[in-house]
């Protein structure tokens, strides 16, 4: 995007003519600075004369700031554009006679570059790597995640028009849009973190904004042993899965790492295959070499133009693909990504929101009949059933950690009821400060799919399932 597309849609919007130069001397407490003009008590809210005296500040020395940068400058080149913000960040005090603390200095010019590359108040939190997760509840409330736990966040927005400017400045490169007209809206940042808005009328505390943060680094599997959210030995089986192409789907609760172990398994994968991901916002960071990925399209203003996972999912049999992996199946694309495991495209992977192994069996049903399609329940238990082969269920523990809860097989069919074996289970021992203590253990059952595994020439020790040895945690 150009910077001058970028700056009309940021603080462009809101110029005010410059005042007369004077000297004057701005307190910035409120960004947790220590005050060396107008005071106020450590540790008590900033007035509202200081706010409003930064807030005046920031808007005189950003405006003059966007009237000198050139509109051509290339944004990719971020360190040339950085020093050009510098520099005339400080001809601009100097012209206006502006006295600030080196402490403020540095605040005002970190805030007014955020302003102008990133996005405004929230570009400390996006480069904090212990946030993961970003929720702003209009221009006042702003809270993140941290290891599971939510906390309020030390930085507001001016108003709810600064807010609205940040989101159109997310979705606006994707050839996104979000108005009273279409108030909500999925999208994600340039790293892979996934974005959703909402804004008024629907939203009636103002528009909310929730990212989902993306390690910058992905996620290893020496990682998830290491937190506990895996064992050593349920890798070594997922690991024999993937590679023997099982069809494998990943369920539980909103924010319970579903899209993070998806990622986890699909390195697992040969290098060699060729894998389409359809998403409607695409986030998952495969390391392949071979990867063509796919993202849903909305409609546009008219009403036209939508592209849905269904479709993609349809489309992506006529590709070659080797592995099909959907970041998250919600409506009809479950039957056909259900016939895509049926017809030779064995090793797809795909997550779902559910409460319990045998749950997302209930809700496959339910979006496979949101296919449109009048199919018996028996027909479609049937596809269920001869489709998926594991389901790897994941939890937000009381704690804030996620941990795999339930690895479970679909064994089949038992009249009108498809069956379920628990291969790995949860089992929690005890509860110390705070976290809980337990680990995934084998249930001593060997999956039916086994021989499937060995023709596959993937060897797995009988000491996975705890045959032979006690189970460790």
């Amino acid at each position: 995007m150009s910077l001058m597309r970028r700056l009309e849609r940021g603080q462009a919007a809101e110029e005010k003519p410059a005042r007369p130069s004077l000297e004057k001397k701005i307190d910035t407490d409120d960004l947790g600075g220590k005050s060396s003009g107008l005071s106020t008590r450590r540790g008590a809210p900033p007035s509202a004369a200081v706010r409003s005296s930064y807030m005046e500040l920031k808007t005189r020395v950003q405006n003059r700031l966007l009237q000198e940068l050139d509109p051509a400058m290339d944004l990719s080149k971020l360190d040339e554009v950085r020093q050009t913000i510098n520099n005339l960040f400080e001809q601009v005090l100097v012209e206006e006679n502006i006295v600030l603390t080196r402490p403020e200095r540095q605040r005002l010019l970190e805030a007014i570059t955020d302003e102008i590359l990133g996005l405004g108040p929230l570009q400390p939190l996006l480069e904090d790597r212990g946030v993961t997760e970003i929720m702003v509840n209009g221009a006042e409330d702003v809270y993140v995640e941290r290891s599971g736990k939510i906390y309020r966040a030390p930085v507001k927005f001016e108003n709810d028009e600064h807010v609205m400017r940040i989101i159109d400045r997310i979705v606006a490169p994707l050839g996104r849009r979000v108005d009273e007209a279409s108030p909500y809206v999925d999208a994600r940042l340039a790293d892979g973190s996934r974005v959703n808005a909402v804004i008024p009328p629907i939203s009636l505390v103002g528009p909310v904004l929730t990212i989902r943060m993306f390690s910058k680094d992905p996620i290893t599997v020496e990682q998830m042993i290491e937190w506990g959210t895996l064992s050593q030995e349920a890798i070594l089986f997922l690991k024999a899965c993937v590679q023997a192409n099982m069809n494998i789907i990943i369920s539980g609760g909103t924010g319970s790492g579903k899209t993070t172990l998806l990622n986890v398994l699909s390195g697992f994968i040969p290098g060699d295959q060729r894998i389409v991901t359809i998403e409607n916002a695409a986030e998952l960071q495969l390391r392949q070499e071979h990867v063509v990925t796919l993202e849903t399209r909305p409609p546009n203003i008219e009403g036209k133009g939508e592209i849905t996972a269904q479709q993609l999912v349809v489309n992506s049999l006529r590709m070659r693909p080797d592995r099909i992996i959907v970041g998250e199946i919600r409506a009809g694309e479950a039957l056909d990504m259900l016939q895509a495991m049926n017809t030779g495209h064995e090793g797809s992977m795909t997550t779902a929101h559910a409460n319990s192994p045998r749950d997302v069996l209930s809700r496959i049903e339910t979006m496979t009949l949101m296919a449109g399609y009048d199919l018996p329940i028996r027909a479609i238990r049937e596809q269920i059933s001869s489709a998926l082969d594991l389901i790897v269920h994941v939890d937000r523990m009381r704690d804030g950690t996620r941990k795999v809860v339930n690895l479970t097989e679909v064994a089949g069919m038992e009249g009108e009821i498809i069956t379920l074996t628990d291969l790995f289970q949860f089992e929690q021992t005890g509860y110390d400060n705070g976290r809980i203590v337990g680990g995934l253990r084998s249930t001593g059952l060997r999956p039916g799919f086994m021989d499937r595994i060995e023709a596959a020439g993937v060897q797995v020790p009988p000491s996975t399932f705890g045959i032979g040895t006690r189970p460790r945690f």
